[in-house]
């Protein structure tokens, strides 16, 4: 089992990710649910929101996507990249202004998208289809030094194109004895434990920003509430978590005193995302 501790860091976060990826298993966050994973010499980068592409897109809608503190870097400061995963098709885990800068400065780079977001993902990201892995829920693939395990997520229903593929993904990570699961956008559904123990995580990283009937009938699908993404863990046996998904949008988000609040009495070592932390994963 891998213990998780924390280690701020005063320099920013381009200045740290410049360094390259190092032994070991270092997780940082870029808000929002985008995290860059560098593990074992190799470095992942899952659902980057640098831009401010929603910002644009909803200028005068009525819930404004104006970010509610700036990007942690720009969408050229990620340093070096060995692979980019996407859980799902919302802007906001496959940002085109974010992805196909990075594709063009790296042309080996390639993109792990659900098979059912492939036509969206070429188009976003600005590539051929041969530089798309795609997946679907039970898939499993070897990457590199990653050991992928593809599972279905919610973001609030089990959604599947007509091919029968499914939208929203979550991925299990396995880094020889290290293992991390990133739900994606999902709410809790029949099943989910069962996928998920299957794995056996030490760490998950969850959406912790809620839903709401108002959003929903506004077009705007949830997310796991702080209290079932705690409970999930807990039912799941996973020994910690990272809660993220606040803190970007002010229409949909929580406070992060509300994580911090329950901290203490949550029954697994509860972390917030945060900026200036790296969060290591060592196998005990």
């Amino acid at each position: 089992m891998a213990t998780l501790r924390t280690i701020p860091f005063d320099e920013p976060l381009a200045a740290k990710l410049a360094k390259g990826p190092g032994d070991g298993v270092s997780l940082y966050w870029l808000g929002q649910a985008g995290f860059v994973i560098d593990a074992q010499g190799e470095r992942i980068v899952i659902d980057p929101y640098l831009s401010d592409s929603l910002a644009v897109k909803y200028r005068d809608a009525a819930f404004s996507h104006e970010r509610m503190t700036p990007a942690p870097l720009t969408k050229d400061q990620l340093g070096p990249v060995d692979l980019v995963l996407c859980t799902h098709h919302h802007t906001d885990h496959m940002d085109g202004e974010t992805l196909s800068l990075l594709a063009k400065r790296l042309p080996e780079l390639k993109f792990v998208v659900p098979a059912a977001a492939r036509e969206l993902a070429m188009q976003r990201i600005g590539v051929d289809a041969d530089r798309l892995i795609e997946v679907d829920a039970a898939d499993g693939k070897a990457i590199g030094n990653l050991e992928l395990h593809v599972m279905r997520a919610a973001h609030e229903t089990l959604e599947r194109d007509g091919g029968g593929r499914h939208r929203f993904l979550g991925y299990g990570m396995g880094f020889g004895n290290v293992r991390i699961f990133h739900s994606g956008d999902t709410v809790p559904f029949d099943g989910q434990d069962e996928e998920i123990k299957a794995f056996a995580p030490d760490l998950a990283l969850l959406p912790v920003n809620g839903r709401s009937e108002a959003l929903r009938t506004s077009g705007f699908a949830g997310n796991l509430t702080l209290a079932e993404a705690i409970t999930l863990c807990d039912h799941c046996g996973i020994g910690a978590m990272i809660a993220h998904h606040y803190g970007m949008f002010a229409f949909n988000t929580i406070a992060a005193e509300e994580i911090d609040h329950a901290v203490a009495q949550a029954p697994i070592a509860l972390l917030r995302a945060n900026y200036g932390v790296e969060f290591r994963l060592d196998d005990a």
